[in-house]
């Protein structure tokens, strides 16, 4: 099994684990040593996929299930998920850099995918219209077909799962491209498909370069859903493949979202939401609280209490579960740090941070804080995704909400205030989709995710995120008399 070849990985297609003659090589971003490699896919190995995926969605290996077996099914797929925490953990510790208590959450929020959803794979249901006496009408739901995902680096094992977990309840065959940084913990996803009995090609997962295996996966003739979590760039162009054949996405494509802090916020609550928000994952989070904009009543003595939390965070590698781990790669770095740079020739207030970490090899950045942040910068408007926090003063209710919608995304947003009416017309004000209250990250598997604008389209998790996966058809009978 794959799992019991840790020095090299291999693909899973069709139901088969497949080797190729190319390597990937994985890399320790808490030291940049190469400590694994993984077999590259190919043409021939994105053509092997998506002709499995095919025939298992012609054959119905997971539609002529009754949905009540598909929920059993997914249920078993989080159980072999939870056995596989500890060990998951490890490896995606090692390959991405996070705290393997992190990783080990990661893999525990992957198997509540699979549990949430399969409680919904038998409650997908149409419903009757009427049309009169002389008609029967009704709608029903149908899976998409075959549904190509394309996962990030960040959190690659819950970001796969959090689609592939309705794409199967759903009952379609998914082809997963796997991301070059991190390809190693998402292949125990497969491991645990293929231990819970999934049929043979509903799931394949394909490691390789993005701009051959993605591209190929994306334009293919069989591809008929794109799900899509990564760059503007790379989104677009995905988006331009797939409306040459109309084939419909979901794509979340990041963002640099603000936190609004007014002056009655409880402080100790929003220092707990700052760490978490910007610190959790070195930052490397789409949803990362990048921007905190404060009312110039307690703006000092935010950026005070911003920069203390920065200051006093552990850092280190990811096996000994530091506050800050490192980011994903040296190149990841150098773009932060190259970032950062900018920002102080923009004239933003380089408070603490900004530069590497002394001492440690690895691709480190310091826990970073810049104030008087203008939304003429560039780290006003541009995502870092990095543990880097721009901080900007507001003095009216109305300065604010124009500063928090003043930039291109649209992914989530947050007040932090006592007033219950501020925080109701913040929501309604505020443009994304998702505004958290007095929390940073508040929800869960159960509520639905996903941007505006720039930030993509189309939701995840919850109860919406199923209707991404299935077509509605209607039928309308004429009843003969």
């Amino acid at each position: 099994m794959l799992n019991q070849q840790p020095k090299h990985w291999l693909n899973f297609i069709g139901g088969a684990w497949v080797d190729s003659d190319r390597r990937i090589e994985v890399r320790d971003p808490s030291t940049d040593q190469v400590f694994a490699t993984i077999a590259s896919a190919g043409s021939e190995h994105v053509e092997q996929a998506m002709a499995a995926a095919r025939r298992t969605v012609q054959q119905g290996a997971l539609t002529r299930q009754r949905p009540a077996e598909r929920a059993e099914l997914l249920h078993r797929i989080g159980g072999e998920i939870r056995k596989l925490a500890e060990e998951g953990a490890e490896v995606a510790s090692r390959e991405n850099g996070k705290s393997v208590n992190d990783a080990r959450d990661e893999f525990l929020e992957s198997a509540r995918y699979f549990e949430y959803y399969a409680g919904m794979a038998d409650k997908i249901e149409g419903k009757s219209i009427p049309l009169g006496e002389d008609y029967i009408d009704f709608t029903c739901y149908e899976p998409q077909g075959v549904s190509v995902q394309i996962v990030p680096w960040n959190f690659p094992v819950s970001i796969c799962a959090r689609s592939l977990a309705p794409a199967l309840a759903a009952g379609n065959a998914v082809v997963v491209k796997s991301p070059e940084l991190s390809p190693l913990a998402i292949t125990l996803l497969a491991v645990a498909c293929e231990r819970a009995g999934l049929p043979a090609g509903a799931l394949s997962v394909l490691a390789g370069p993005g701009r051959e295996i993605g591209a190929a996966l994306v334009a293919h003739q069989d591809t008929n859903q794109i799900v899509f979590t990564g760059s503007v760039p790379t989104g677009q162009a995905i988006m331009r493949s797939a409306a040459e054949r109309a084939v419909p996405c979901v794509m979340e494509l990041g963002g640099k979202s603000a936190a609004v802090a007014f002056a009655d916020a409880d402080l100790d609550q929003l220092m707990a939401s700052v760490q978490g928000g910007i610190f959790f994952n070195a930052g490397q989070v789409c949803s990362a609280m990048s921007r905190l904009l404060v009312q110039r009543e307690i703006y000092d003595e935010v950026v005070g209490r911003v920069a203390e939390l920065a200051q006093g965070l552990s850092i280190g590698g990811g096996r000994d579960n530091p506050d800050l781990t490192p980011v994903v790669s040296m190149q990841q770095r150098d773009g932060i740090l190259s970032m950062c740079r900018d920002a102080e020739a923009d004239g933003a207030r380089l408070v603490t941070g900004g530069y590497p970490v002394d001492g440690l090899p690895g691709a480190f950045v310091q826990p970073t804080v810049f104030a008087d942040v203008t939304p003429q910068m560039r780290l006003f408007c541009e995502e870092v995704f990095g543990p880097v926090i721009a901080i900007t003063p507001f003095d009216s209710e109305a300065e604010a909400f124009e500063l928090a919608n003043g930039t291109d995304y649209g992914l989530v947003a947050g007040v932090f205030t006592r007033d219950l009416s501020r925080a109701l017309r913040a929501a309604q004000v505020l443009e994304a989709g998702q505004v958290f209250v007095n929390e940073w990250f508040a929800g869960g598997i159960e509520t639905p995710f996903g941007g505006n604008r720039l930030s993509g389209y189309g939701r995840e998790k919850g109860q919406e995120a199923l209707y991404s996966y299935v077509r509605t058809k209607n039928v309308a009978i004429r009843v003969s008399r």
